[in-house]
């Protein structure tokens, strides 16, 4: 099987690839100054709407980066159609093998990929560099609601140390010399939201395209997947969303 083909179907009709609200994300949003054409830089940019939403309010100067080829091609379609005269590019690329000029950025983001640096510190390690003075950095990503069940771990084949807390992801911000300057979880009604559409969208693609072979691995995935969520994920794992300045 394609190995974007499980995550593009299951975010079919998701301009976002997390949980949290557009409403949540626009308050975020809301807390930008920027003055003059900011540049920014999106990681694992997915669907590019973070991006769309930055260049259609600020003007920005607008990269995102992700490996999903079809998020990309998904993402400028959009672009074409709501800021065809604006600058916005969306690259192929492992983020891993990136390379930015220190200091270049008015903002970096990335929501839901911190994981492929490392984790949450390690991001904010790496991407601190590349933002002006005064710049930001908006970071989507997992938190500890409670401690994690070894069964839960087990399930989903992760590990105690690839969240930490809440309050740990915020003072993770002055620990590597940024203000933390918003915070924001979501909520059980956005997790639900997000994650019993994902299992619907499979559901409905296995439905209609049973002739397709990858159906059956499908199915298995996403169903162990609804197992766990329903039994440990929803009262163990959160997803909060940190804006900091250096």
């Amino acid at each position: 099987m394609d190995r974007f083909k499980y995550t593009v179907i299951s975010h079919e009709g998701m301009r976002y690839c997390n949980p949290l609200s557009s409403e949540k994300i626009e308050t975020v949003l809301d807390l930008l100054d920027f003055v003059n054409t900011a540049r920014v830089l999106d990681l694992a940019s997915g669907k590019g709407e973070l991006l769309l939403r930055l260049v259609e309010r600020y003007g920005a100067e607008a990269l995102g980066v992700d490996l999903a080829s079809p998020f990309n091609a998904e993402a400028q379609a959009q672009a074409n159609t709501r800021i065809p005269h604006r600058k916005v590019t969306f690259l192929e690329q492992d983020v891993t093998t990136l390379q930015v000029e220190p200091e270049s950025l008015d903002l970096v983001s990335c929501l839901g990929g911190c994981h492929i640096l490392g984790g949450f510190q390690l991001t904010l390690q790496q991407v601190k560099s590349w933002v002006k003075p005064g710049g930001y950095i908006l970071l989507g990503d997992g938190y500890w609601k409670q401690e994690p069940q070894p069964e839960y771990l087990a399930a989903f084949g992760g590990s105690r140390d690839e969240c930490m807390t809440h309050a740990q992801n915020v003072t993770t911000g002055p620990a590597e010399g940024l203000v933390p300057l918003y915070a924001c979880v979501c909520n059980d009604d956005e997790w639900d939201r997000y994650e019993w559409l994902h299992l619907r969208n499979i559901e409905l693609y296995a439905r209609e395209h049973s002739e397709d072979p990858d159906v059956p691995e499908l199915l298995k995935r996403i169903r162990a997947w609804r197992d766990t969520y329903v039994r440990w994920g929803r009262d163990t794992l959160g997803f909060g969303l940190y804006l900091f300045q250096k």
